[in-house]
């Protein structure tokens, strides 16, 4: 029989805590605002609008998922983060250009309230951005521990009862994984030396889960997704998620993708390109950093269509991704793919996509629900990775040994059923034959 699982109630208020507030963190920040006010509906939040069947189809049980487990609510939120830039949330939301200046002044107070503070900043990690509120301190250490201080200020001051951090600062160099990531002794050595392969963003997160705070990175920056601090995550029970936030041309890809496979329809090549103006697109423009999104992508197609398994249709399939900065488009993003298939007896069929998307409209419904789906595993004593959130991430983290679930269908599929299961509720296997049998 299923077990429920004693969750904390979400009584109090929440923090969210985001490195990074460009373009996405002030479209999720505003977009909270939005709804709370009653200017706008939480489009694209699962954990908004989302429902979950419980039960047989025929007991007609589907709560919204915001009633079936204990989130936060919205007017439980509140906003804090760091920035190489000093702009408040309304500055940095008016020069973002993602959401029309009509809406940003209804909200205008409250933005102009949430102000960054100094961020931890290397330019060698992201070379095409520089900014000048920036900690300066002797040592990697140093810096961290200036972040926990960060955060207990903010705990303090806003008499918050809980936090979570969500990364939605710009993609870092590709950094391979090395000696000093395999072990905390070995990583906190390497703070204090300054070591080369430690990038701000790992530097955050060691400062989030020595405080207790559970951490989701959204980008495809090498961070919590290494021994050294998931070894740190399960000594302070905190749960940890990632990488990089799925959005655009990958959200497609994901879609798409089990649809051919699932008809077991071969694939000889898929060609994406796109092309964006704002600073993501910017950051990206740099080979290093783009070579961190470049793996992020790639590796997508191969765990969902499984070339070993079916050479016939997948072996050798030719992908191709292109990222191209272009200032005139902002924040509108063009995800192009030129797709080539072949059906029955071989004969070939092409599929041409072009998604005219919002990268950050995309983005910002993304980080409210990791964010409240991280207090909730946090509230039900989980720690460590949360694979049930790969529903929300291009590169999802597993544990070793195990190769992560790309297929969207079945990430939701997980993602639900561990709802089911954290509140005693029988799994759902869709198998149905029970409705025939009787």
């Amino acid at each position: 029989m299923p077990t429920t699982y004693e969750i904390k109630v979400a009584d109090g208020t929440l923090g969210i805590l985001i490195p990074g507030m460009g373009a996405v963190a002030t479209t999720f920040i505003a977009g909270v605002l939005a709804v709370r006010k009653g200017l706008a509906r939480p489009i694209g939040s699962l954990t908004q609008m989302g429902t979950i069947r419980l039960g047989k189809r025929t007991e007609k049980r589907v709560p919204m998922i915001k009633d079936f487990v204990p989130l936060a609510g919205l007017e439980q939120l509140e906003f804090a983060g760091w920035d190489i830039f000093p702009d408040s949330a309304y500055e940095a939301a008016v020069k973002a250009r993602v959401l029309e200046r009509g809406l940003l002044d209804a909200l205008k107070d409250e933005l102009e309230a949430v102000r960054p503070m100094k961020a931890v900043f290397e330019r060698r990690y992201v070379k095409r951005l520089d900014g000048p509120h920036r900690k300066q301190g002797k040592s990697w250490m140093d810096l961290a521990d200036q972040l926990r201080e960060d955060i207990r200020t903010f705990r303090q001051t806003r008499k918050l009862d809980r936090l979570v951090m969500v990364w939605c600062g710009s993609t870092e160099i590709y950094i391979e994984p090395g000696p000093v990531h395999q072990d905390l002794k070995s990583f906190e050595k390497g703070l204090v030396i300054n070591d080369s392969a430690i990038s701000p963003s790992m530097i955050y997160a060691y400062a989030a889960l020595q405080e207790g705070v559970p951490y989701a990175n959204g980008a495809p920056n090498l961070t919590v997704d290494i021994p050294a601090l998931q070894e740190l995550a399960k000594k302070k029970k905190v749960p940890i998620a990632g990488k990089d936030l799925k959005t655009g041309q990958t959200l497609m890809k994901t879609i798409l993708a089990p649809g051919l496979k699932a008809r077991m329809l071969g694939l000889r090549g898929w060609f994406s390109s796109n092309i964006l103006g704002n600073r993501d697109g910017e950051v990206l423009d740099d080979p290093d950093s783009f070579k961190s999104k470049e793996v992020s992508k790639l590796g997508v197609l191969d765990y969902i269509l499984q070339p070993d398994l079916y050479p016939d249709l997948y072996k050798d399939f030719y992908h191709k991704v292109r990222i191209h900065y272009y200032p005139p488009r902002g924040d509108d993003k063009e995800g192009w793919d030129n797709i080539d298939i072949f059906g029955w007896l071989g004969y070939p069929m092409q599929i041409k996509v072009d998604f005219l998307c919002r990268d950050s409209i995309l983005a910002a419904p993304l980080v409210l629900d990791i964010a409240l789906f991280l207090d909730l595993a946090a509230r039900a004593g989980m720690s460590g990775i949360q694979e049930w959130l790969s529903f929300y991430f291009k590169s999802p983290m597993v544990a070793p040994g195990l190769y992560p679930e790309h297929d969207l269908f079945i990430q939701l599929k997980k993602l639900k059923n561990t709802l089911r299961h954290l509140k005693g509720e029988e799994l759902i296997t869709h198998l149905g034959l029970e409705y025939y049998d009787e």
